[in-house]
């Protein structure tokens, strides 16, 4: 279970682009130590997965909103010399849009916010999700579809 859970914080990492800062070790022990102060009971593995990637994604996103603390000179950024040649990296507003999109989303379908961590954060395929959730690849399809049309309302929101 180490082993998934640490491919899991690689993946985090490497989606937001903290890697160098961050690492897939420390990022694990830190969700293992917030999930050991509770007791909840996961009737699968999928579950288990889907609770860790949602920690790993709050450390995440607390930990961009620290390093841009305008007392540790958030305000300004390090960009490489050559940006054309680097990948988006989403800042920390971003990452925090996208939190609170996902939690607002959770609030209203916690179902559609259980697929987009599957999903996206975990990395499980429509055919592994509708496995696990014991439905048909095409009800797992539309859930994912609406969860994205929800996330995309609600960041548009945001941006305006």
């Amino acid at each position: 279970m180490y082993a998934e859970l640490h491919r899991l914080a690689r993946r985090q990492l490497a989606r937001v682009g903290h890697g160098a800062t961050l690492s897939a070790t420390t990022l694990l022990h830190e969700a293992y130590l917030q999930m050991a102060g509770r007791d909840h009971a996961f009737p699968d593995e999928a579950r288990f997965l889907g609770y860790a990637a949602r920690v790993m994604r709050g450390l995440i996103v607390d930990y961009a909103r620290s390093r841009g603390a305008d007392k540790r000179g958030g305000q300004f950024q390090m960009m490489p010399l050559d940006e054309a040649l680097a990948p988006h990296v989403p800042d920390a507003r971003e990452l925090s849009a996208i939190a609170d999109a996902l939690d607002a989303l959770a609030a209203v379908e916690p179902a559609l916010a259980e697929i987009v961590d599957l999903k996206f954060f975990c990395g499980f395929s429509l055919a592994e999700i509708a496995a696990m959730q014991q439905t048909s690849e095409r009800t797992a399809q539309r859930k994912w579809e609406k969860a994205r049309l929800y996330l995309h309302e609600a960041l548009g929101r945001g941006r305006s």
